[in-house]
């Protein structure tokens, strides 16, 4: 038997939380210039409850190359990744209308 999603009650093979989980984010991705001229792409607005903000910090870093890390909520990520950063969390799911690139 198969196991069972504690917050839908589907069965793992067809639980859709993260699913709704990452309709309802609200993304905001911006950079900032941080000590000796160094560039940040700063990923916010992300929940970290409902989303595994590890494993997407580790598959952003994969995909630009670079450093980065998880801090109170946030992905950051070293260098300017703003324009791509879109573009992926597109192919991961994430609706368009939630992605605002400032």
């Amino acid at each position: 038997m198969s196991e069972v999603c504690q917050d839908c009650g589907l069965p793992k093979e067809l639980c859709v939380c993260e699913t709704i989980a990452k309709e309802q984010q609200k993304i905001e991705v911006t950079t900032e210039k941080r000590k000796f001229g160094k560039i940040y792409t700063i990923i916010k607005g992300l929940d970290n409850g409902s989303l595994d903000l590890d494993d997407l910090t580790k598959r952003l870093k994969s995909k630009f190359a670079c450093g980065g890390t998880t801090k109170q909520g946030k992905i950051e990520l070293q260098g300017n990744h703003k324009n791509k950063a879109k573009e992926v969390l597109l192919n991961l799911g994430f609706p368009e209308e939630s992605i605002e690139i400032r």
